[in-house]
C-alpha cells in the first residue's frame, strides 16, 4: 500500500515514502528468515537442540507386562528386565515426538496407514513417530503423530489394536514407563506401610515401654 501524506511537499512525500518501503522489505526478510530457520533447524537440529536418548521399559496396564518388539512382531508380554522388552527411545527436537526403538531387535514401533502396530528397522518415517500424553492416572499414552486419534494399544492378551479402535480413556493405551528390573531410580522409589490397628497398638505398647 502507498502511504498518504497530504501536508508534504512532493520530495518530501517520495523520501517518506522510499523509508516505509525498505521497512517493509526488512520486516519481510526478518519473517523469512525466521521461518527458514525453524524448517533448518527442525530438520537438523544443532547442538542446543539435538535429540534425547532415554532407556526404559513400557509397562502395560492390560497386561501387567511389558511392551517388547521382537522383529516385526510387537506385543506386551515382555517380562521385566527381558531383552526384548528394554527400549530406546528418542526424543525429536521440539515436544514430545518420539520414535521407540528395540536395543535387542533394532525395530521401532509404527503404524501403518490401516492402524497396524508393526516393527520396522527404519524409524525415520512419519508412521513411527508418537507424541507422549500425560495422564492424570500417572500413566503415558502414545498418540500417533501422523494419524491423529489413533493410538498404540495392546489387548487383555498383548496383541496389538488397531489404531482406528483406540481412544485415549481405553486401559489398553496407558503405559508407565519402568527402569530395567535391577535398576532402580531412587527419586521413584518410595516405600509404603499399611497401617492397621494392630499395628497401633503395637506402636503404642512399645512407646509405653520406653516410658516406663
Amino acid at each position: 500500500l502507498t502511504p498518504v501524506f497530504p501536508s508534504l511537499s512532493s520530495p518530501l512525500r517520495c523520501l517518506h515514502f522510499l523509508v516505509f518501503y525498505f521497512q517493509l522489505q526488512e520486516s519481510q526478510q526478518r519473517s523469512a528468515d525466521f521461518r527458514f530457520y525453524i524448517e533448518n533447524h527442525t530438520r537438523n537440529p544443532d547442538d542446543l537442540s539435538r535429540k534425547q536418548v532415554r532407556i526404559y521399559q513400557l509397562y502395560s496396564r492390560t497386561t501387567g507386562k511389558h511392551v517388547q518388539i521382537l522383529g516385526k512382531k510387537v506385543n506386551a508380554n515382555g517380562d521385566d528386565g527381558g531383552k526384548y522388552a528394554l527400549l530406546i527411545v528418542e526424543t525429536e527436537t521440539f515436544g514430545s515426538h518420539v520414535r521407540i526403538k528395540g536395543k535387542e531387535s533394532e525395530h521401532y514401533i509404527c503404524m501403518n496407514e490401516k492402524g497396524k502396530i508393526v516393527g520396522m528397522p527404519d524409524g525415520r518415517k512419519q508412521e513411527c513417530v508418537f507424541i507422549e500424553e500425560f495422564l492424570e492416572n500417572n500413566y503415558t499414552a502414545l498418540v500417533s503423530a501422523k494419524y491423529k486419534g489413533w493410538y498404540l494399544g495392546f489387548n487383555r492378551k498383548g496383541r496389538p489394536k488397531k489404531g482406528s479402535r483406540t481412544t485415549q480413556r481405553q486401559q489398553e493405551v496407558h503405559f508407565m514407563k519402568r527402569q530395567p528390573k535391577g535398576k532402580v531410580n531412587p527419586v521413584q522409589e518410595f516405600r509404603f506401610t499399611t497401617v492397621t490397628k494392630r499395628t497401633r497398638r503395637a506402636r503404642r505398647l512399645k512407646s509405653n515401654a520406653k516410658r516406663n
